[in-house]
């Protein structure tokens, strides 16, 4: 079963190379069902396991309750999210996320987009791990065009996601997700257009089962 990675800057329409690189290699897109599972495991509500979630929006400061710790994140830019009285440490989310990740690349495959996959999947074999990422400027432009905002609103959201995300990898891993050595594939999602980056996706994905 095939296996592909997709770490994302905001603003590279990851949401869209992810879905369509899935269907054509014929194995599940790999985003939402992650915080299901880990809420249903826990017990806890999907709004506590997505407060813990790499791909929710608006920046990742919010995932963390003990942030902190973070001095990566920049607070005052990120509207934060505590929940009142989590019933487990950040670090047990991040635990039963890459468990989850593991469990359904083994059973299933799929396109796994963001939630340091590169990393969690690094010893799966034949897996394939692509980054998608743009200079800023491009991104800002792009994310205007596809959520219909202003490129002020677009460059904050950019902004506060990338110190976030980046934080996140850091954090928990240890790294940085802009390493270009962590990835088979780094594609220019802004310059080169979707459906060619879901061509090389895929094609790259076939190649190496």
């Amino acid at each position: 079963m095939r296996v592909v990675t997709i770490s994302a800057t905001y603003g590279t329409a990851g949401h869209l190379i992810g879905p369509a690189a899935a269907e054509q290699l014929g194995v599940p897109f790999v985003d939402r069902a992650i915080p299901n599972a880990v809420a249903r495991e826990l017990g806890c509500s999907l709004e506590e396991a997505l407060a813990h979630d790499d791909r929710a929006e608006h920046g990742l400061g919010r995932l963390f309750s003990g942030a902190i710790r973070l001095p990566t994140v920049a607070f005052g830019g990120v509207d934060m999210y505590v929940p009142g009285a989590l019933p487990l440490p950040p670090e047990e989310f991040v635990r039963r996320t890459e468990r989850a990740l593991k469990e359904t690349a083994r059973l299933q495959g799929g396109v796994f987009l963001g939630r340091a996959g590169v990393l969690v999947l690094r010893e799966h074999p034949g897996a394939l791990h692509v980054r998608l990422d743009a200079p800023l400027e491009r991104r800002v432009r792009q994310t205007a065009t596809l959520a219909g905002v202003s490129e002020k609103e677009a460059r904050r959201v950019i902004e506060d996601n990338d110190r976030a995300r980046t934080a996140y990898v850091r954090h928990f891993y240890r790294a940085d997700p802009a390493d270009a050595c962590l990835y088979h594939l780094v594609l220019d999602s802004t310059t080169i257009p979707v459906p060619v980056c879901v061509e090389l996706v895929v094609t790259a994905a076939e190649a190496l089962n």
